[in-house]
């Protein structure tokens, strides 16, 4: 018997979808390394360096603002408009030489950010349009395991080709990247009415997003257990280097556990589909996010195979609320509300790292990783709770997220 997989990879659409995010992600990824790499060697700054990052996910806090866009007209057309914009707008880092003309750098990466918050929620309006209900967390976890391969190889490829030619190269490489998804993307054979003019104003209709999303009783503990969760991670991340230095490993070993990180991603993302018709939504969500908490557990015990064992548990346990999150969403969600619901759920669940990052990084100055990280681990157990725990939530649906 064909499994689900299998059925969302025979899918042409699917297929040239999953091509598109793969090879504009790989351009993504290798962009995001370099341009930190340029700004460092153009001013010696750290702090400059480090507002690449910034800069790319600064736009996320506009979500539910700018995904109202992706409902304002059809999404294929515009994530081939969006791509093909992208690739053009790289091209001005040609023009980055001098750390005067870093400001040039910033507002590209800046731009760039926006745009990747809008293709998102067309992406994930689209998607929905063109699967099989059913599919939904199958694609979600390919599309994840897809991203996450490309952030193991993506940077060193990225990295090698600024040493070997410089940060223009590494534009150039993901201009075309883009251009080869927008081309993918214009493949699709997906039929799309265009949505009926509306008058409503701007903000009224992101609110209506924002309130579809938090008066839902089946996506609100979703989205809000998948923030709570994000904003953890982003204080377990800040431990990183805590944790080589308590296994009496050089600071390059982080990659070892990135990688490890990365693997486990990469596994969950092709069994979720399976395991969310198995569970539900919530209860895979709500596993996923007690997994990390025992992977906390495993990474403040100071042996190498408790770290890369956590590691792995953390890098499985991660995406599976987000994706169960974004598959809720697709599912419950109306399609003239679709993107700008997508793109406030993927705010309110991924803005909440930075704050994590941030207290991570005064946190592990202060306290003992042996300390820190199994507390995270009760917060993390707290989160889940919810999830595991029985719906109250009268079901009428017999999709399998409800």
């Amino acid at each position: 018997m064909e499994t689900s997989i299998g059925r969302v990879l025979r899918d042409r659409d699917a297929g040239l979808y999953l091509g598109a995010v793969l090879v504009s992600g790989f351009g993504t990824s290798a962009l995001w390394l370099a341009s930190g790499i340029w700004v460092k060697e153009l001013t010696g700054s750290d702090g400059l360096a480090a507002l690449c990052q910034l800069a790319l996910w600064a736009p996320t806090l506009a979500g539910p603002l700018l995904g109202t866009l992706a409902d304002r007209t059809r999404r294929r057309p515009l994530l081939v408009t969006a791509n093909l914009t992208l690739a053009a707008l790289l091209l001005a880092l040609f023009t980055v030489d001098a750390p005067a003309r870093l400001w040039i750098l910033f507002t590209v990466l800046v731009v760039y950010g926006a745009c990747g918050v809008v293709t998102d929620a067309a992406e994930a309006a689209l998607a929905a349009t063109a699967l099989d209900k059913d599919l939904l967390g199958d694609f979600n976890g390919l599309r994840m395991s897809a991203n996450e391969g490309m952030k193991l190889v993506a940077p060193l490829a990225g990295a090698g080709l600024y040493a070997a030619y410089g940060g223009a190269r590494v534009a150039l490489l993901d201009a075309g990247t883009f251009v080869l998804a927008a081309g993918m993307f214009a493949l699709l054979r997906v039929r799309e009415t265009a949505p009926a003019p509306d008058p409503t104003p701007l903000r009224a209709r992101t609110r209506e997003g924002a309130r579809h999303l938090w008066g839902h009783a089946r996506l609100r503990p979703l989205v809000v257990a998948g923030g709570l969760t994000m904003l953890t991670s982003g204080i377990s991340g800040a431990t990183v280097y805590a944790i080589a230095e308590n296994l009496g490993r050089p600071a390059s070993y982080t990659g070892v556990l990135y990688v490890a990180q990365g693997v486990g991603s990469v596994a969950v993302g092709v069994a979720s589909g399976a395991l969310i018709r198995r569970f539900g939504a919530r209860r895979f969500g709500g596993a996923g996010i007690a997994l990390t908490a025992v992977a906390a557990a495993l990474s403040a015990v100071p042996d190498d195979a408790a770290a890369l064992a956590g590691s792995l548990a953390n890098g499985a346990g991660l995406p599976c609320v987000l994706i169960a999150g974004l598959t809720a969403v697709q599912r419950e969600t109306p399609d003239a509300l679709l993107g700008r619901v997508a793109a406030t759920a993927n705010t309110l669940m991924f803005a909440p790292t930075a704050l994590g990052i941030a207290a991570g990084a005064a946190l592990v100055e202060t306290v003992d990783i042996a300390i820190l990280l199994p507390a995270l681990a009760g917060a993390r157990l707290l989160i889940a709770a919810p999830l595991l725990r029985p719906s109250r939530t009268r079901v009428t649906s017999r999709s399998p997220s409800a």
